[in-house]
């Protein structure tokens, strides 16, 4: 394994250290603060399919969003795992209350499915998890590649900007720069408990 290779998997390691030291009370306030700062964003009031995630791993919680955000004709979507596709994400509509079931990493998943897929150039927005960012909003993810392979399609775009990808992390996974890589998909924006940074 290259140098660089292990100085990535080391910085993993730090910044989702970081992520779970600041304990359950202060995660919980920090994904008000996001929440905050999101229902407040333009690009999310006018966004009418969305996806979001379930946190897991002391990522910001955001699920409150389903709450606060009147729906005005907007859906919410959560990744899955493609079966038949290893490595890549589906998005399913999700209402709340639905049922969800865990995916093979612990993380639930919506149950229901078939027509309520979607791919991911047919959203408006994605709220993206992340392992860390620098304020140019490049994005360390957790390594698997599941987001870089599923947004991989977007590099490719030419005429049309959607989704706008939002990144979604505590201050404390911020760090003062990370090199893109050639998959790399830049995120339109980061959000935090103090703010937004814009990419």
């Amino acid at each position: 394994m290259s140098q660089a290779a292990n100085s990535t998997r080391a910085l993993r390691r730090h910044l989702r250290a970081a992520r779970r030291a600041l304990g359950h009370r202060r995660q919980q306030a920090n994904a008000r603060a996001i929440c905050d700062h999101l229902v407040r964003m333009h690009m999310l009031r006018g966004a009418k399919r969305v996806a979001l995630y379930v946190a897991a791993d002391g990522e910001p919680d955001v699920w409150t969003l389903l709450e606060r955000m009147p729906a005005r004709g907007r859906r919410w979507y959560l990744p899955v795992l493609r079966g038949h596709a290893p490595g890549r994400l589906w998005f399913v509509r999700h209402r709340p209350g639905e049922p969800l079931r865990p995916n093979r990493f612990g993380i639930p998943e919506p149950v229901r499915r078939r027509r309520h897929i979607q791919p991911v150039h047919a959203l408006d927005l994605v709220l993206v998890p992340l392992v860390g960012f620098d304020a140019r909003c490049n994005r360390l993810g957790m390594g698997a590649g599941f987001y870089d392979r599923s947004l991989a399609p977007l590099r490719r775009r030419r005429h049309w900007h959607r989704p706008l990808l939002v990144g979604i992390a505590h201050d404390c996974q911020r760090v003062e720069q990370l090199q893109p890589q050639p998959w790399d998909v830049p995120l339109d924006a980061v959000v935090t408990e103090n703010g937004t940074y814009q990419g």
